[in-house]
């Protein structure tokens, strides 16, 4: 299995293939932790019900290919995924919102597992700010802007309400963000430099009723 580097393949890389990605990761991390040496793109098909030829694309995106009769090295491809998807290196975050939502993702710790380190909260509601959530310290939302320097945060975890959602992208772009993980409805807005990922849990929601109720009247 080789892996040549090229730092143009992020940018051409299809959104579909890096969903998958992952997948592909917790699949053969398992196997690791097995100390199973060798896996096809057929196993991996046969478990996370993705088409065989369609994983052997995706990897091939990263310059990865398995050997004849042989397949992937494991540990090997373990470690090239982990690699490509950026979950070994640290990335400082900030939420904005740590009410319910945002101090349940503040208290999991299995995101640092996957390279991201929440260093701070902001909030507005004076009951929240001062505290600390999971020894991450809440702060003044007003103090944003004087805050953030000291962080060396570019990602910007959004949990506020949907009214304010907009307001908030805007306040965190224009402190030097550069990237958003939007857990609101509200499809923000923002200049194309900057990265958005879209995380609705409604949307999901809306989907699984949907798909409950379809399947009653079958």
């Amino acid at each position: 299995m080789t892996n040549e580097k090229n730092t143009t393949q992020r940018a051409v890389l299809p959104e579909p293939t890096l969903r998958r990605l992952p997948w592909y990761l917790a699949y053969v991390t398992l196997l690791d932790k097995l100390h199973v040496d060798n896996v096809s793109s057929t196993q991996i098909s046969k478990e996370l019900n993705v088409d065989a030829s369609q994983i052997a694309k995706d990897l091939s995106f990263l310059n990865i290919k398995g050997k004849t009769r042989i397949g992937y090295d494991v540990h090997q491809l373990v470690k090239e995924l982990t690699d490509f998807l950026g979950f070994k290196k640290k990335h400082n975050a900030i939420v904005i919102g740590a009410g319910s939502l945002g101090a349940a993702l503040m208290n999991d710790k299995g995101l640092s597992q996957y390279g991201l380190n929440i260093v701070a909260g902001f909030d507005v509601n004076d009951a929240i700010t001062g505290t600390m959530v999971a020894d991450t310290p809440v702060y003044d939302m007003r103090e944003l802007g004087d805050r953030l320097p000291e962080f060396n945060a570019q990602i910007a975890i959004l949990t506020v309400p949907i009214e304010h959602s907009q307001a908030a992208a805007n306040e965190v772009i224009a402190c030097g963000i550069k990237a958003i993980w939007n857990f609101t409805p509200f499809r923000i807005k923002a200049p194309a430099d900057i990265v958005i990922a879209n995380t609705s849990i409604y949307s999901h929601l809306a989907l699984i009723y949907n798909r409950m109720e379809g399947a009653k009247t079958k």
